[in-house]
């Protein structure tokens, strides 16, 4: 037969039936022979023989204690095969795009530093006026939506000392930046209004592994003239979605 370079449409049954096996133990952890038949349709027997074979090749291991079987743990070296050649920079280009299309200003994705959040991308604001993101400019932690969410969200710490006031309404005591970012934690996401640069107005996002740690930070900037308060709330659905999505493509569980 000659090769097209496309994938073949025939299944293979007992795949199927294996899969269907492995999809069903994912939903109901610990599982019988009769019970995977029954949820599965499939005869005993062959559960019993597919259970035989997954567990051979170490997708599955039988729990002595009770004879049911279970996952195990080779599924997440698989996993995390997959999530180690994805680039999040090609993962998340599609909802920056998609981000700028909805609200019109500037998408940022950042990456955690040691001590700031690092611009690894951005997608320009299509109008006239707009703020200008930069790669590898580091967001300050306590004058930045971006830094806001690294520091709440990443485990980062600021360094001793005063914080530096780069606007009148930059947040210079410890005590109300520990304030601000408790109320980060418990909305899932951060703003700086004038905070750094007194014309700029942002917002910004998490995105989390599986494990529920910080890999990632999108964020929306513009003109404070322009994105408003009003604007701002209008962009905080389309953000919050960009960044469980991306958090998804990278194995983390839609919330």
């Amino acid at each position: 037969m000659p090769r097209t370079g496309q994938p073949a449409v025939r299944r293979v049954a007992a795949v199927e039936r294996a899969v269907a096996v492995l999809d069903t133990l994912a939903d109901g952890g610990e599982l019988g022979t009769n019970e995977l038949s029954r949820r599965t349709g499939i005869n005993a027997s062959t559960v019993s023989r597919l259970l035989a074979t997954l567990a051979s090749a170490g997708f599955v291991e039988h729990v002595a204690e009770t004879g049911r079987y279970r996952l195990s743990l080779r599924l997440i070296e698989l996993g995390n095969a997959v999530l180690a050649r994805l680039d999040l920079r090609e993962v998340a280009r599609p909802h920056l795009h998609a981000l700028v299309a909805a609200t019109g200003e500037t998408a940022t994705l950042s990456a955690p530093g040691d001590h700031d959040a690092i611009t690894v991308d951005f997608v320009q604001s299509p109008s006239l006026v707009q703020s200008v993101a930069q790669l590898g400019r580091p967001s300050i932690g306590h004058a930045t939506a971006t830094g806001k969410v690294l520091l709440a969200f990443g485990g980062r710490e600021l360094p001793p000392g005063p914080l530096e006031a780069f606007t009148p309404r930059t947040i210079t005591t410890r005590a109300a930046l520990a304030h601000e970012l408790e109320q980060v934690r418990g909305q899932g996401w951060a703003r700086a209004s004038g905070e750094r640069e007194e014309e700029l107005s942002a917002v910004a996002a998490p995105v989390v592994d599986t494990r529920g740690e910080l890999v990632a930070i999108i964020g929306l900037q513009g003109p404070a003239s322009r994105f408003d308060d009003r604007a701002v709330d209008a962009a905080l659905e389309p953000l919050l979605a960009a960044a469980i999505a991306v958090s998804a493509a990278l194995g983390r569980p839609a919330r």
